[in-house]
């Protein structure tokens, strides 16, 4: 299947707007802030100057943002960018659909746009496909099958992790707080466009497995959703190692006792960052060729004519 010209040029539309939308967000809190390093402390979970504020966006701003751009440059170059296009806005959607029930302005107007430039985006990738126009025509090529089994058993683990640290923030004594973790309660509060972390995590645990399998069957599609799934683990993982770092990096606390570092975090965001790499580096390759079709055999002589004329 092929995604028409104008399926195409659409899908990049939405897909520009889409990134724009977060970026937007990402610039107003650099305004605010005045630094880009000022930035990237609080995506790392540092907090923010003395100055009360509080920023909009959060580590997976800059990554959704990154996504959609990519999405719409794939759109704009290749036909075959239906994978892409759909992997891009079903992620989009599930992360973005807490923010419906949010009662700020600016957020909610932000989620409600996202989720109708998702869902376009999905639309377009299922109803702008048609056949190939020819059958020598190129197609997606599929992994190759020992780096797509590596990156689908790193996918596989990494999804079984996530759940596992889910369940283990979610089963406190208090059954409020794991409600919180999936609604975005108080207890649960953070950025503006923040998304609840339990309600994260079964997105990302869906969207790992879900690449986990077509990465392990060599499907046509593993590519773009597989990249998509390595990109968010390398930011959770690399956000997780620099929160459990970055009270020990602190230049301006000196006669604070920082806290014991956190050896099971660290390594579980070490490599959590580490899988979500090696899953870019074995995908991003080029693919198996298509095996060469054989030679074609003649076609049988016609039967003949009845009845026989004189002389046959």
């Amino acid at each position: 299947m092929t995604v028409t010209r104008p399926a195409r040029l659409t899908g990049a539309a939405l897909a520009a707007a889409l990134a724009l939308v977060p970026f937007v967000w990402i610039l107003g809190d650099l305004a605010a802030l005045g630094s880009p390093e000022d930035l990237l402390r609080h995506w790392a979970g540092a907090g923010l100057r003395a100055a009360p504020f509080r920023a909009a966006t959060g580590p997976l701003d800059p990554l959704l943002c990154l996504a959609a751009a990519l999405t719409a440059l794939a759109a704009l170059r290749s036909r075959h960018a239906a994978g892409a296009l759909a992997a891009t806005g079903a992620v989009t959607l599930a992360a973005r659909l807490p923010g419906l029930w949010s009662h700020a302005t600016g957020p909610l107007v932000t989620a409600l746009l996202e989720t109708a430039l998702a869902t376009g985006l999905l639309a377009v990738a299922l109803l702008g496909r048609r056949p190939r126009p020819g059958p020598h025509d190129p197609v997606p090529t599929r992994p190759r099958p020992r780096p797509a089994a590596a990156a689908g058993t790193l996918l596989a683990l990494a999804a079984l992790a996530l759940t596992v640290r889910e369940v283990r923030h979610s089963s406190g004594p208090d059954p409020m707080r794991a409600v919180d973790r999936f609604t975005g309660g108080r207890s649960a509060a953070g950025t503006a466009l923040a998304v609840p972390p339990g309600w994260l995590s079964a997105v990302l645990v869906l969207l790992l497995a879900a690449a986990a399998c077509s990465a392990l069957t060599a499907a046509r599609h593993t590519r773009p959703l597989g990249l998509l799934a390595g990109g968010l683990l390398l930011g959770d993982g690399t956000t997780a190692t620099a929160r459990a770092l970055f009270p020990h990096l602190r230049p301006d606390v000196q006669h604070v006792a920082a806290p014991a570092l956190d050896g099971p975090a660290l390594a579980a965001g070490l490599g959590t960052a580490l899988a979500g790499a090696a899953v870019l580096v074995l995908l991003a390759g080029r693919g198996a060729p298509d095996p060469a079709p054989g030679p074609r055999r003649p076609e049988p002589a016609p039967p003949p004519p009845y009845p026989r004329p004189p002389g046959w």
